[in-house]
């Protein structure tokens, strides 16, 4: 049987990478000893282009189309929970940006804001990865035929073809920032 989530759960390995580095660096910035809000709106940019219009498309154009189309509801279901779960990530992602550019403009009291922003994020998406890992994705491919599969592959290589590269760039990225924040 052709899995259809594996490479969710390949993705979710580097958003997490990604997410550790936020953490990591948000801790530092509620100490006080980090002030490069460049790094913010980096992990924005990753957050709104690998992890949202690259891998939650995927999610939300392909398997969660599927997992409808085979009878699980729309609304009051895991997939909406899903959904909700992906919108209120943009709403944090939108804070921590907004926060971020200020604090470039001087304004150092938006570490605050930063960071709360980030923790809530993180905390959502931690959350909302461990429940696609350990139960929608599981539930996926225990429902979806065998014959819609090969479609849903296809369709996932389009979205990664329609983005060459992107994968390696954000990749690339978080080694960078894992390289450099080591400590």
């Amino acid at each position: 049987m052709t899995d259809v989530t594996r490479v969710m759960v390949e993705e979710h390995k580097l958003i997490l990478r990604m997410i550790d580095l936020v953490e990591k660096n948000t801790n530092k910035l509620e100490w006080g000893r980090f002030e490069n809000y460049n790094f913010f709106l980096d992990a924005v940019d990753f957050i709104r282009n690998y992890a949202d219009r690259f891998h939650h498309a995927k999610e939300e154009d392909v398997l969660f189309k599927a997992l409808v189309e085979n009878g699980m509801p729309r609304e009051n279901s895991p997939v909406a929970a899903m959904l909700m779960a992906h919108d209120h990530g943009r709403e944090f992602v939108r804070g921590m940006e907004d926060a971020a550019r200020k604090a470039l403009q001087g304004d150092r009291g938006q570490a605050v804001v930063i960071a709360e922003n980030a923790r809530g994020y993180i905390e959502l998406l931690r959350d909302h990865i461990d429940k696609e890992d350990s139960i929608l994705y599981p539930l996926s491919e225990r429902i979806l035929p065998e014959e819609m599969r090969a479609g849903m592959v296809e369709e996932y290589r389009r979205a990664e073809k329609a983005a060459p590269d992107l994968e390696e760039k954000y990749r690339r990225m978080v080694e960078g920032y894992e390289s450099r924040y080591a400590a």
